[in-house]
């Protein structure tokens, strides 16, 4: 994690012009666009908007301002010693909140403008800013498990009962726990709560796009065809053209595994998952950002949805995202599961199948 600001700067609004001057473009020897670089893309604009601003677009700079004075208070109270003597969560409780310490978040300390205007927020498609709703099919098949299984839970081993195997082992957890890869910071990129850096290396034929957020490195052939679709990637396959200044990424081939929202345990194996296609533009705005635009197509979704966000440069440097070292976190859910399980058969609790 990066806290290199101070409490005065945490009140400054970063902001992104409108039109880049070609002359303050760095190009590559082919007359492109360079956008090889650093990026920190931090910010408290959040992907979606509260459902209360409709379809508004913009914030005033007093709105901004007083989300970014919170930001600050929000630190100061994370940053406050932790009682020694505090109680533990109640049997079941939602525990993220808890989960760290809140010096290890670094979601950012403005939020971002486009064209000297405040966004409320990153998802500007559907025009209310808010994800469009899930299929019939796709909600059928995804069934009623909780969005993540480790959370929100009763306390108790109710996948004995189900028939669910969320917790049979490492392989049925999800991507993310595993430390292999995570969705929303590898395609469509969004900002996340830490680990918001991403390193771009440019050339005439490929642009590659390293994600801080589980060290993952997305490949991008520029000018090339798609494999046939029985090569998949976690972040799919990538292909690039040039559309003026803009480059344009169309990205296919993904594994079923990988794509947002999907769940641990029988439910989701097997499922076939609708197809899904994301396009991406990258275009400068000046000399020092960038501007991002994602659209998704998704057979889940009953509509696409697509945003925007500028992307500063930055002087810092991509941390090594270590996550396997002393993953803690998924033995610990592994042995609380098998405790919960003995708690389950001497209570005499149905088990499905009789196992």
């Amino acid at each position: 994690m990066r806290k290199t600001f101070t409490l005065l700067s945490l009140l400054l609004a970063s902001g992104a012009g409108a039109a880049a001057a070609a002359d303050e473009i760095p190009r590559t020897p082919n007359g492109k666009p360079d956008f090889t670089g650093r990026y920190d893309i931090r910010s408290l604009t959040p992907f979606e908007r509260r459902p209360e601003r409709g379809e508004e677009l913009v914030l005033s700079p007093e709105e901004a301002a007083e989300v970014e004075a919170a930001q600050v208070r929000r630190v100061l109270a994370g940053d406050a010693d932790s009682s020694p003597d505090r109680p533990p969560p109640e049997k079941g409780a939602f525990i993220d909140s808890q989960s760290y310490n809140y010096a290890w978040f670094d979601p950012g300390h403005t939020m971002f403008q486009l064209d000297g205007k405040y966004r409320t927020s990153i998802l500007t498609n559907p025009r209310n800013g808010r994800m469009p709703p899930l299929t019939e099919e796709a909600q059928k098949n995804r069934g009623s498990l909780p969005r993540f299984i480790w959370m929100n839970d009763d306390g108790t081993a109710w996948w004995l009962e189900s028939g669910d195997t969320p917790f049979d082992s490492p392989e049925t957890m999800v991507l993310g726990v595993r430390c292999i890869y995570q969705p929303g910071a590898s395609i469509p990129i969004r900002t996340i709560s830490y680990n918001n850096l991403k390193t771009l290396v440019q050339t005439d034929d490929y642009l590659m796009i390293h994600v801080e957020w589980m060290h993952w490195t997305r490949v991008v052939r520029i000018d090339s065809e798609h494999s046939p679709a029985a090569y998949q990637s976690y972040s799919g396959d990538s292909v690039g053209r040039w559309e003026g200044d803009t480059l344009v990424v169309e990205t296919t081939n993904f594994r079923r595994e990988a794509a947002p929202r999907m769940l641990h345990g029988r439910k989701s194996a097997g499922v076939p998952r609708g197809a899904m296609k994301v396009t991406e533009r990258f275009s400068p705005i000046d000399g020092q950002s960038l501007l991002y635009q994602f659209e998704v197509e998704d057979e889940e979704y009953t509509a696409s949805y697509g945003g925007e966000m500028p992307w500063p440069r930055t002087d810092q440097y991509n941390y090594e995202y270590a996550c396997h070292e002393g993953n803690y976190s998924m033995l610990g859910q592994l042995r609380g599961a098998r405790q919960l399980e003995k708690e389950w058969i001497a209570a005499g609790k149905p088990v499905k199948g009789g196992e």
